[in-house]
């Protein structure tokens, strides 16, 4: 590291920044912030952005901060940076990870990680209809080590008393749900069809809901003005791929951990030209959780459930400007005072 200035090194930070706002996030809420340091990257939680009627323990706020954390992990690796990455830091509990370039005990570069920084992009997740063809076992296998190896474990759903459970339960959990008028109105707020907004789930991501899906397993609706713009016909079915992300723990560490896994899973399926889409509503209705963690068998802590195959391609959805969600420390400024970045890389106070 020694040869890359102080300048190229902001400029790598900054990028990684950029990656990690491409994440996933429940309800396209990108819940953190980042500050940059010289020679390192933080990551808090923003807890404002918080579904507080659908996430109160705000376990999947977590698993989305930790989907953003894996990206600045692959840019990183991709630009040469050794970085040391430290989880929950300190006592401060909207600190959720440092990233400390050439650290103590920074391993070496991982070009697993960085062979990913493509697929950043390329990633979206996809509420279509599904075609009719398998997902290769040895793509299974390959999702089952990415989750391992950011310590996760991921469950094919094969056995066909198991995708009954998983779609009776999904059904009542999504059931659940939409009869909570406090759920379909924290829905609406994360729903737009602003085409300027940043935030939120838009209308082209969606598919229109008017009867007729023709879902075993419901997606969920978020065509809350009747404005969604992709087909009503989805026909997510219990035969289609499914596999559930778990964890050996059910803690902010875990979740967080989680989200990195989850990432990693995401990008694969993206490399070998598949798309994945939610089914979460089973896992965030207590009840329905605890009911497919017992009826699965699992000894895990089930957190996400995801089909897997080929769609026709969806639109992307908007991220927050780099100056929404990064400051800086200006290290010419006096005091060494913090600005804000914009996303050419300067500041603002």
């Amino acid at each position: 590291m020694s040869s890359v200035t102080n300048g190229e090194l902001g400029r790598r930070l900054r990028r990684a920044v950029a990656c990690a706002v491409r994440a996933p996030s429940v309800h396209n809420t990108q819940p953190w912030t980042f500050a940059m340091a010289p020679g390192r990257l933080t990551l808090h939680a923003d807890r404002r952005r918080q579904l507080t009627i659908l996430d109160p323990t705000t376990r999947q706020l977590l698993i989305s901060c930790g989907c953003a954390l894996f990206n600045a992990r692959v840019s990183l690796a991709a630009s040469g940076l050794a970085v040391r990455v430290e989880r929950f830091p300190n006592d401060h509990a909207d600190v959720l990870a440092t990233l400390t370039v050439d650290g103590p005990d920074a391993p070496d570069v991982d070009p697993a990680l960085a062979a990913l920084d493509p697929l950043i992009n390329l990633r979206h997740t996809n509420r279509r209809q599904f075609a009719d063809e398998p997902v290769p076992a040895e793509l299974v296998d390959t999702l089952v080590r990415a989750a391992s190896a950011e310590g996760a474990y991921l469950h094919e759903i094969v056995d066909e008393q198991h995708r009954d459970v998983v779609a009776l339960l999904s059904q009542r959990a999504d059931a659940l749900q939409n009869a909570d008028p406090a759920y379909r109105a924290e829905l609406r707020a994360w729903t737009t069809d602003d085409p300027s907004r940043r935030d939120g789930v838009p209308a082209l991501a969606v598919p229109h809901v008017a009867g007729g899906s023709g879902d075993e397993i419901p997606i969920r609706d978020f065509d809350s003005r009747g404005t969604g713009w992709l087909p009503t016909k989805t026909r997510s079915s219990r035969k289609q791929c499914m596999v559930l992300l778990a964890t050996e723990a059910d803690d902010a560490a875990s979740w967080l951990r989680a989200g990195e896994a989850l990432e990693r899973v995401l990008l694969e399926i993206a490399r070998h030209g598949f798309t994945a889409g939610p089914l979460t509503q089973v896992v965030e209705v207590a009840s329905a959780r605890a009911a497919l963690r017992r009826e699965l068998s699992l000894t895990t802590y089930p957190l996400v459930l995801l089909r897997i195959g080929r769609a026709a391609v969806t639109p992307g959805t908007s991220r927050r400007d780099i100056a929404d969600v990064l400051t800086e420390e200006t290290a010419d400024a006096p005091g060494g005072r913090s600005g804000v970045a914009t996303a050419e890389g300067g500041t603002s106070s």
